[in-house]
């Protein structure tokens, strides 16, 4: 494959000085699961190789209709996604408060966050937010019409997003920033959820 035309179309849509921005621009991607798996497809195919991914699971049968990587069942995910993206930085490690305490995430152009446990989300929102896109609840939901990014105060629907906004409060943390959040309300109870 040519590299000219590989990219030719981001070229043109994004321009020379653009699209060179973005080549050289340094992105931390946290959580490789529905979300994650595929913003790291739309950031490689787009020419950002200069990506970290880090996450701390293998996957499982039941992440097969909905996760880049995922049939091959048991084997550790950002191992898998190694090999498929050439050059990215694969970390295994679990994100929790004593790996934000040990990372200085701050020489990242931009990081991705698509973690679902609240409390390393939460720091990561007050350590990171001026460099930041979150997403917060997508499970469940049918309508990709719905999907925004807003400000995490103005979401609705979102019983996750809820409960960022509440742990937030409680540190006291009244900054404005945007996630990216779906509008429409959880169309089943249990897990459920799927790519469209």
């Amino acid at each position: 494959i040519r590299m000219d035309m590989k990219y030719s179309r981001c070229v043109k849509l994004f321009g020379e000085e653009g699209f060179a921005k973005l080549q050289n621009a340094k992105v931390l991607l946290l959580g490789t699961g529905g979300i994650g798996s595929f913003a790291l497809d739309c950031l490689y195919r787009t020419g950002i190789t200069n990506i970290t991914m880090v996450d701390y699971d293998v996957y499982e049968a039941s992440n097969q209709n909905r996760q880049i990587g995922s049939d091959a069942v048991g084997e550790v995910k950002v191992d898998v996604l190694k090999q498929r993206y050439p050059g990215v930085v694969a970390r295994n490690e679990k994100i929790d408060m004593e790996w934000i305490d040990n990372n200085d995430l701050s020489s990242y152009d931009l990081i991705l966050d698509a973690i679902d446990d609240i409390p390393p989300k939460v720091e990561i929102i007050r350590r990171y937010y001026k460099k930041l896109i979150s997403t917060t609840g997508g499970a469940k939901r049918l309508d990709p019409t719905k999907i925004e990014y807003k400000s995490l105060w103005d979401t609705q629907n979102d019983s996750f997003a809820k409960k960022i906004k509440y742990e937030l409060k409680k540190k006291n943390f009244k900054r404005k920033f945007k996630v990216v959040t779906s509008s429409e309300g959880a169309s089943c109870k249990d897990l459920g959820s799927f790519v469209g």
